[in-house]
């Protein structure tokens, strides 16, 4: 009796997020026996590779091929190959490919194997200084400006920190965007993690804003409080809110009004002109 086709295994390999001294033993002797290696950039990973001194071949492995590439690579498993799979930086499946993949190995019985390391997610978290245990991870917000105002207003409410990575040419409009839906909580952003012109800003997001308004580069990670508990008190009635908003005595009318639309998803100038009626009562 023959026994069943031995398939091979795929290994979800975290890679530095910056400095190349963040290499693991295991990374290097894991790169070096398999395969295969899957990659979202096989330009950036073979700079890694020649650092290392591996030669093992590389496949592209981008999220916009993700679905078509892991039907090819699952056949190159079940034939016995053994294949890992890297992000440009940091660990697999964090707001990068390698979901779809996992998921069709273990549908087919084929061994998933992580090799833990960098993550600019707790990376950021490690140096944050939050000491509450829960927290909540974004990845990146939506790109488009209704889609990415609309995901900050469902987390407004979140007594956890909230954590996102964002890239050097949307931060503005993101920030814009919290500060807009959160109001001006306190906020951190992460840059360069790891790498030689690592920083970490700290202040409110109006701050945070101010400083984005230079030229920004390098990848990011933003955190922002959550919700503190004198917030649960705003009403959600639109003659109480804009009552409430007056009552603070830090905001203008015009602010006012852009928030109360993002707060109850309505019309600005109709919210404008119920304001001028009642600001000054």
């Amino acid at each position: 009796m023959m026994s069943p086709k031995k398939t091979g295994v795929l290994y979800i390999a975290a890679t530095p997020i910056g400095n190349l001294a963040d290499v693991s033993h295991r990374l290097i002797e894991t790169l070096g026996k398999v395969d295969l290696i899957a990659c979202e950039d096989t330009r950036h990973t073979r700079k890694l590779l020649s650092h290392l001194g591996i030669s093992t071949p590389l496949t592209s492995y981008y999220r916009e091929i993700e679905q078509k590439k892991s039907q090819t690579l699952l056949r190159k498993l079940l034939d016995g190959l053994e294949i890992a799979i890297v992000s440009d930086a940091g660990t697999p499946g964090f707001s990068d490919p390698g979901a779809v993949l996992v998921r069709l190995a273990r549908t087919n019985d084929i061994p998933v194997i992580p090799l833990p390391g960098p993550s600019a997610l707790t990376t950021a978290l490690s140096v944050s200084g939050l000491t509450q245990p829960d927290f909540y991870f974004g990845g990146f917000p939506p790109a488009r400006k209704g889609e990415r105002k609309k995901f900050f207003s469902s987390l407004k409410r979140l007594h956890c920190s909230l954590f996102f990575y964002e890239s050097p040419h949307r931060i503005q409009k993101t920030l814009r965007d919290c500060l807009l839906v959160f109001g001006d909580r306190h906020a951190q952003l992460f840059r360069e993690l790891t790498k030689l012109h690592e920083e970490h800003i700290t202040g409110t997001l109006s701050q945070l804003l101010q400083y984005a308004e230079k030229r920004v580069r390098g990848e990011l990670v933003l955190v922002i409080e959550g919700l503190q508990a004198e917030e649960e008190e705003r009403p959600d009635n639109l003659d109480e809110l804009i009552i409430w908003y007056r009552d603070q005595g830090d905001i203008s009318l015009k602010d006012a009004a852009k928030r109360i639309a993002t707060d109850l998803d309505m019309s600005r100038s109709r919210i404008y002109q119920r304001a001028l009626t009642l600001w000054k009562c």
